[in-house]
């Protein structure tokens, strides 16, 4: 894709400038996901003032909340989609992550159960379905504009920190509550330091607002006035996208499903093994293991970036898919066992590499499916729904295998998940070839021949 804004040369300055495009976009990310995952770092300890401490059922009305959230993804997907198809990536970008600051700060604020009882779990699930929604619109829309505004030759590295930033969200919620675990007794952190931190990212995102403002518009200028003018009919339209471009949102979705129940499965539910293998005395050491952790996974996303752009996408996602289907059998049932840092430490590490096949290239992936006047939606819609359907229920699966003693039934089921999108890896996709983002004129060409 060519851009008004981005030059298309591979030159210092144009280096420079998708860089710092970049980095400005990365930041944005960073936050909004800071403000996504904070809710399950610190879940355990505000559970008690959202619920009553007597119901023992709590522990999965609260992974209910985080679950039911991504059911607002899609809806937020075709609403950010639609409108940064139609009038640019950068307002999209800015407006979603004034959405997530907000619910931020009404979470930080929110009365407890003890205060006006039922009241207190509705203004959490207001909240979190309000940052579901922003979530789904941010995930689209940032995948396509840091995939557009890297350089051919570097899109793989540029637009893994895509991930960097979503994983270094939380590892800035672990990290968040390494420092308060460091001068908080857990009673104060439950009673008023998980307010703080949800706190912290609705401070971080007035930062991120004025960061955005500054970005480039990766979105050509006159395809934004054609969507004003009413000459651009298609752009960011469901019909364009279901009629039309149904074979690379299906292939969006497909791509998707395996590593999303892969990335909540290894990254949300295996630091939660970890905290609750340590929480018999050992708090700080299951933190600073999950820390070490989700730095670590952090990066490997340039690494694969990288490797990507020398051996193609095609070959790591296939690495992706065998190693998952694979090892988690193995991760899920050796992990809460562990009680050396080191061993705990290994067996996740693992599990991240294979990860990495994934995460480092997906957004790049989806990204080259699409042409340019249909991406953000398709990008977005395509995610969100296999997102909504495997990745964000995996935690409450999780708990509910472990509470009905199913982990065998939930091993087999995110294997199965995973071994499906590696036939579509290795059937559907091409290592190396034209894509929209690299030569948007000859692709429509070729689409057109096959009609």
């Amino acid at each position: 894709m060519t851009s008004a804004t981005t030059p298309t040369s591979a030159g210092p300055a144009s280096l420079r400038r998708s860089v710092s495009n970049t980095l400005k976009g990365s930041a944005g990310n960073l936050v909004e996901w800071y403000d996504v995952y904070v809710y399950s770092v610190f879940a355990i300890y505000f559970e008690s003032q959202f619920f009553s401490p007597e119901d023992k059922n709590a522990t999965l009305y609260v992974w209910g909340i985080f679950a039911v959230t991504f059911l607002m993804r899609p809806l937020g997907a075709w609403y950010f989609g639609r409108f940064a198809d139609r009038y640019g990536r950068r307002l999209a970008l800015t407006i979603s992550v004034t959405l997530m600051a907000t619910c931020s700060f009404v979470i930080a604020i929110a009365p407890t159960n003890a205060t006006i009882g039922v009241g207190a779990p509705l203004i959490l699930l207001l909240a979190r379905l309000v940052q579901g929604f922003a979530t789904g619109g941010e995930y689209g829309t940032s995948a396509t504009y840091m995939s557009e505004a890297a350089i051919p030759g570097r899109r793989g590295f540029l637009s893994s920190f895509h991930y960097v930033t979503l994983v270094g969200g939380h590892v800035l919620a672990q990290l968040t509550l390494l420092l308060m675990l460091q001068f908080l007794d857990i009673g104060q952190i439950s009673e008023w330091g998980w307010r703080v931190a949800f706190g912290i990212g609705g401070v971080a995102a007035i930062v991120v607002f004025w960061l955005r403002r500054t970005m480039d518009e990766s979105l050509e200028s006159t395809s934004i006035e054609a969507a004003r003018t009413g000459g651009a009919r298609d752009s960011g339209s469901l019909r364009e996208l279901f009629v039309r471009q149904w074979r690379p949102l299906l292939l969006c979705f497909m791509i998707t499903a395996g590593g999303t129940v892969a990335f909540y499965t290894y990254s949300v539910n295996g630091p939660k093994m970890i905290q609750t293998a340590f929480a018999g005395g050992d708090v700080m050491t299951g933190t600073m293991i999950n820390l070490a952790l989700l730095t670590f996974l952090m990066v490997l996303q340039p690494v694969g970036g990288w490797l990507s752009d020398i051996v193609g996408r095609k070959s790591l996602l296939v690495f992706f898919g065998i190693g998952g289907v694979l090892y988690t059998w193995f991760l899920i049932t050796a992990l809460p066992q562990q009680t050396q840092w080191w061993s705990a430490f290994a067996i996740l590490a693992v599990g991240f590499v294979i990860l990495t096949g994934y995460t480092s290239i997906n957004a790049v992936v989806k990204a080259e499916l699409f042409p340019t006047h249909i991406r953000a939606l398709g990008v977005g819609l395509g995610y969100a729904l296999a997102n909504s359907a495997f990745g964000g229920t995996a935690p409450l699966l999780y708990q509910a295998a472990l509470a009905g003693d199913h982990v065998g039934a939930f091993i087999g089921y995110v294997t199965t998940i995973i071994a499906i999108s590696l036939l579509v890896y290795i059937f559907f996709l091409r290592n190396k070839g034209a894509n929209w983002l690299d030569d948007e004129r000859a692709m429509r060409e070729r689409r057109a021949a096959r009609r």
